[in-house]
C-alpha cells in the first residue's frame, strides 16, 4: 500500500485466487477513496494516481508476464509448485522465466512471505532462503515474537491479556507435536522424512483401542468420493465419528470406516446404506442429537452426492471450501494437535476391520493415517480415508469453518 500511495504500479502474488482474496478486499477497503476502477474477476485494482495493483495466481503458468512492477509480493511461498528450476510449472521455473523480469522495467523489489514447509531444496521458499545465489535477504519470526498475539479480547485489560498470552505460548508447546511446533510457531525448516506423522500411540487409550460409547453428544459422516474406474484410481472412503465433551475438551472417536470402489451409478445406491449405518450408530451410542449427517467435498462427484441427498431429503452438507482447497499436508500439519493431545480415538470396530479392496486385504484406515508422511511425492499412494479423517478431525473439534 505503501507503494500503490505513491502511485506505483505492484502485484499480489499467491498459489490460488482464495489466497489473495481477503488481501483483495483489505486493500480496497483501506484505500477506498483512492480507487478508480477494481475488478476482483480480473484481480486488477485502478487507483486514480495511475497506480495499480494486480493480483496474480501461480496457477497459472506464466503469471505477470508481460508486465513490469515497482513492488511484488509472493505470498505463502512455501506452498508453490515443487521442482527445480528447469522443472515447467514449477515456482523456481516461474520465478525465474516470468516473475523476476517484472521487476527490472523499475528496478523492482519482491517480498516474499511464507512460514516453512519441510526442507527440500526443490521448494521455493527453502531455496531462497538457503541459497545465498537468488539474493534474497532474510527475516526471520517466531509466533512468540509477534506482539499482538493472541488478541486482545473486547474490554480486556493489558495485564489479563498478558497472562492469557503467556499461558497459550506455553500451551503451543505442549499440545503440538515437536516437528509441528517447530514448523508452524517457531518457523523452522524440518525434515520430514521417514516420520510417521500419526502414531498410533496417540490414537490408542493405554495401548488399546476404545469401545464404542454408550453416550455420545452426535454421530456423524465424511466421504470422499470420486467418480472414476479402473484398478489405478481412487475409491469412495466413508468414515464414521462419535463426538463426546469430556471436561473442557471434545473427544472423537472413530466407530467405523468403508472403502469401495463403485462408479457413478452404484454411489445413488450406496449413499442411502450411509445413512442407515448412521442411525444405527446414533442408536447404540447413544447419541444425544442423534446423527448429524453425512459432510462431502463440494466439487466434482461429491457434488453429485450432495445433490442426490438434498433430493432424497438426507442430511448432507457440503465442506467448508477454505478447508477442501488446503493441501492435503497443510490440513493434516491443522489437525495435528488434537491427535497430539490425545482428543482422537481408534474404536475397537474400527481398529480390528479388515477390508479387501484393490486386491489389498487390510485394515486401509490405519494403513493410510498412520502411513501419511509430510510431503511425500508418490501421487499414486491412496489416501482416501486419510481425508475424511483429517476433515472431520478438522469439523467436530475445529472452529465452526474447521480450523
Amino acid at each position: 500500500m505503501d507503494g500503490l500511495v505513491r502511485g506505483e504500479t505492484c502485484a499480489w502474488f499467491a498459489p490460488q485466487n482464495m489466497t489473495w482474496a481477503e488481501v483483495y478486499t483489505s486493500v480496497f477497503r483501506d484505500l477506498g477513496l483512492l480507487v478508480e476502477n477494481a475488478a476482483r474477476n480480473a484481480g486488477v485494482i485502478r487507483f486514480i494516481d495511475e497506480a495499480r495493483l494486480d493480483f496474480w495466481s501461480l496457477a497459472n503458468a506464466m503469471p505477470g508476464r508481460g508486465r513490469g512492477y515497482h513492488r511484488i509480493v509472493i505470498d505463502e511461498a512455501a506452498f508453490t509448485e515443487i521442482g527445480d528450476r528447469h522443472t515447467p510449472g514449477s515456482m523456481l521455473h516461474t520465478w525465474e522465466t516470468a516473475i523476476k523480469p517484472t521487476l527490472l522495467d523499475y528496478e523492482g523489489r519482491a517480498l516474499v512471505c511464507s512460514n516453512s514447509a519441510g526442507k527440500d531444496p526443490d521448494n521455493f521458499f527453502y531455496a531462497i532462503c538457503t541459497d545465498p545465489a537468488y539474493g534474497f535477504a532474510e527475516y526471520h519470526a517466531t509466533t512468540m515474537d509477534n506482539p499482538v498475539l493472541p488478541k486482545r479480547r473486547p474490554r480486556e485489560s493489558y495485564e489479563a491479556w498478558a497472562a492469557r498470552r503467556r499461558a497459550e505460548m506455553d500451551s503451543l508447546k505442549v499440545d503440538n507435536d515437536p516437528l509441528v511446533y517447530a514448523q508452524e510457531y517457531l518457523a523452522e525448516f524440518v525434515d520430514w522424512a521417514g516420520v510417521a506423522f500419526f502414531s498410533r500411540d496417540k490414537l490408542l487409550e493405554d495401548g488399546q483401542p476404545v469401545p464404542w460409547p454408550k453416550h455420545c453428544d452426535g454421530v456423524f459422516a465424511v466421504i470422499d468420493t470420486a467418480l472414476k474406474t479402473g484398478l489405478e484410481h481412487d475409491g469412495t472412503a466413508v468414515t464414521y465419528f462419535a463426538s463426546l465433551s469430556i471436561g473442557p475438551h471434545k473427544r472423537l472417536v472413530i466407530l467405523d470406516w468403508d472403502l469401495v470402489q463403485v462408479e457413478g451409478a452404484t454411489l445413488e445406491t450406496w449413499l442411502p446404506e450411509v445413512f442407515r449405518q448412521l442411525d444405527y450408530l446414533a442408536k447404540v451410542c447413544g447419541a444425544r442429537n442423534g446423527y448429524l449427517g453425512a459432510f462431502i467435498e463440494d466439487k466434482n462427484s461429491g457434488t453429485v452426492l450432495l445433490q442426490q441427498a438434498r433430493r432424497r431429503g438426507l442430511p448432507a452438507h457440503a465442506i467448508e471450501s477454505k478447508l477442501t482447497a488446503m493441501g492435503k499436508d497443510e490440513r493434516a500439519i491443522s489437525v495435528s494437535g488434537y491427535v497430539h493431545r490425545g482428543q482422537v480415538k481408534y474404536s475397537q470396530p474400527a481398529f480390528d476391520k479388515v477390508v479387501t479392496y484393490k486386491r489389498n486385504t487390510r485394515n486401509h484406515l490405519l494403513d493410510q493415517v498412520e502411513g501419511f508422511r509430510i510431503g511425500d511425492k508418490r501421487s499414486n499412494r491412496a489416501d482416501d480415508l486419510l481425508d475424511t479423517f483429517s476433515y472431520g478431525i478438522a469439523l467436530a473439534l475445529g472452529d465452526r469453518k474447521g480450523f
